[in-house]
């Protein structure tokens, strides 16, 4: 198969789809890889590494969309790119469609198979290629929010470990899955006082004795929510419904609840926000204020590290990517559930439910789609 990885275009996206050593696998399946010029460079990896891992380098992206039957990414497809899909190719990368119609309406024009990497699922329920990149947003959550809480940023200028004789800032994390325990673990270890509120009484269990009370646990309730922001120096959203739009759990109203200066930090941007007042930023201008309180609503947060997220993503797409490549899609979702179960849109259909439900739109089942 021919497999192309241009180069990521979103604003300040450092990361690239694929490793040298993802491309030297590929080649060793007896796959072509073609890579844009430049494209590993925000990850430290220059054209020299993916030659010597046996790609060819295209001069630009139109190259490389032009002559690849699958096209490997990090984010979602921007309007020039979406542009150059057409029926009869493959798309493996982030989509986040429920909160975006306008990405979703081009997918599905363009005939476009597309498949999602935070709804590939596995034996045990989790969502194994947004795992890492989760991992890494959680674990800057804490970091990010630390320097939104700076005055100089808007923020309350409250250090999130104290001092001696001055106490540490208090931390919410909403959600306790892959994001917020990471948040949660950077977080006592920068000696704030944290609460992670959580809805599964066996993950509050689970935290519970995992940092053996080095942290509050409650259980998410609208209620205990609003209680928990009135004296929040930092809230961390980390919540996440598998290829759905995130829920909105706190309001603009509730803001005013709020200590002037404290940060909402959304790790659910990608799907939507889960703060009403959340809107999408950029690592150039990554916060604003609203009615006094600070957001941080990056939507490509792991791109700060782009080199630790782009060995970590390429770690777990690899094998997926080889599949697809080794088998042909149909016969690679067809062997492996979990994989179909990251099929978004085929040949003009929608095969995805939460997205379908988001957006109003009609469905095919994915199994039905591996019939056309």
């Amino acid at each position: 198969m021919k497999i192309g990885c241009p180069k990521e275009i979103k604003p300040q996206e450092f990361r690239v789809g694929l490793t040298p050593d993802a491309a030297r696998e590929a080649v060793a399946h007896g796959h072509s890889v073609l890579v844009e010029t430049g494209a590993g460079v925000g990850a430290g990896f220059t054209d020299a590494d993916y030659l010597a891992a046996g790609a060819k380098i295209a001069p630009d992206a139109e190259s490389v969309f032009a002559q690849s039957e699958m096209i490997v990414k990090v984010k979602e497809p921007q309007p020039v790119e979406r542009a150059r899909l057409r029926e009869g190719q493959l798309l493996f990368t982030y989509l986040h469609l429920a909160p975006d119609p306008e990405q979703t309406a081009d997918l599905l024009k363009s005939g476009v198979t597309a498949i999602a990497y935070e709804t590939v699922t596995d034996a045990r329920g989790g969502l194994p290629l947004l795992a890492p990149m989760s991992e890494v947003a959680g674990r800057l959550a804490p970091q990010v929010g630390a320097w939104t809480l700076q005055k100089a940023n808007g923020g309350r200028g409250v250090l999130l470990g104290g001092v001696p004789g001055v106490l540490p800032a208090n931390v919410v994390v909403i959600g306790g899955g892959v994001v917020g325990t990471a948040a949660a673990r950077v977080a006592i270890g920068m000696g704030a006082n944290v609460t992670v509120l959580d809805k599964s009484i066996a993950r509050l269990s689970w935290l519970d004795d995992l940092w053996q009370g080095r942290l509050m646990t409650q259980y998410a309730s609208a209620a205990a929510t609003a209680e928990q922001i009135k004296t929040a120096d930092m809230v961390i959203g980390a919540v996440l419904v598998p290829g759905a739009a995130a829920p909105k759990l706190i309001s603009r109203a509730q803001l005013a609840t709020m200590k002037p200066g404290a940060a909402l930090v959304d790790v659910a941007i990608d799907q939507g926000g889960c703060f009403e007042t959340s809107k999408a930023t950029t690592h150039q201008d990554p916060i604003y204020d609203v009615d006094g309180i600070m957001h941080y609503c990056v939507a490509n947060m792991p791109g700060a590290v782009a080199r630790t997220s782009t060995i970590a993503l390429g770690n777990a797409t690899m094998p997926f990517m080889l599949a697809l490549a080794d088998k042909g899609w149909k016969q690679a979702c067809a062997d492996d559930k979990h994989l179909l179960a990251g099929l978004n849109t085929h040949a003009g259909h929608l095969t995805y439910a939460a997205v379908g439900e988001a957006l109003g739109l009609p469905v095919m089942a994915a199994a039905d789609a591996l019939k056309i």
